[in-house]
């Protein structure tokens, strides 16, 4: 699943960003990995509290964001994102699945166990911080629009701060809920591997395909401020293993 996911989304560039059916096949494809991975690693209860909390509080918060403009600010769906439940595109709630359980996965890797408030703040990070990418990408293709795009981050034009403030408040809540239900594990594998491939496939189609090199860079220095410790700790753990492995 997380294979013909990532296929899917090696697609977006040659057809100008990604089509409808590229696009659901890439969100309900990764998040079907996330929710197996959940419950492998952690058991069915916790592939049922990810879909809950991160899909359903997702979908909780861009339901209350499209009717009132908060906390993200004022947007709008265009409706060429597929069939929609509380106006939202019922698409969005699993990519909030998709990428919340990474975002834990991370937080708790770079953090370490029992440090919740150092949890949730990192996994907010690394969970808005995808956000920068997705945002604008998005927005070019016409998925929705925003009614006062201004003030913008520097490179990030047409996508207003408050949308990465809401974000930020939205993925708090939601790592913070998960980090206090789902227990730890030392199986973590998946996750890491897609956010590290979001990560850098995001800034590579950004400078190459979508053309947003700003955003390429915006986006790879604040997601990179994770992701980056993250592969480090990786190889770390890697390069510790195969020692281990020849002594």
């Amino acid at each position: 699943m997380l294979a013909a996911g990532v296929a899917a989304q090696i697609a977006f560039p040659y057809t100008d960003g990604g089509t409808l059916a590229l696009t659901v096949a890439s969100v309900a494809c990764l998040a079907a990995a996330v929710l197996a991975d959940a419950a492998s690693t952690r058991g069915w209860t916790a592939a049922v509290i990810v879909l809950l909390v991160a899909g359903g509080g997702g979908l909780l918060a861009e339901s209350v964001g499209v009717r009132t403009g908060f906390p993200f600010g004022s947007y709008e769906y265009t409706g060429n994102l597929g069939p929609e439940f509380l106006d939202v595109p019922i698409v969005i709630p699993f990519a909030w699945v998709m990428m919340a359980w990474p975002a834990l996965a991370v937080a708790r890797r770079l953090v370490g166990p029992r440090r919740r408030w150092a949890t949730a703040v990192v996994g907010a990070c690394a969970l808005t911080a995808w956000d920068i990418f997705l945002d604008p990408q998005m927005v070019d293709q016409g998925h929705w629009a925003w009614r006062f795009p201004h003030p913008a981050p520097p490179g990030v034009d047409g996508i207003p701060l408050t949308n990465f403030a809401g974000w930020f408040v939205v993925s708090f809540l939601l790592i913070t809920v998960l980090d206090h239900l789902i227990g730890h594990s030392p199986s973590d594998a998946l996750p890491v591997a897609l956010y590290l491939w979001t990560y850098f496939s995001s800034m590579l189609a950004h400078a190459v395909f979508f053309g947003r090199p700003p955003v390429a860079v915006v986006g790879g220095l604040l997601m990179g401020a994770v992701a980056i410790p993250l592969l480090v700790s990786v190889l770390r753990a890697r390069a510790g293993g195969g020692r281990r492995a020849a002594s």
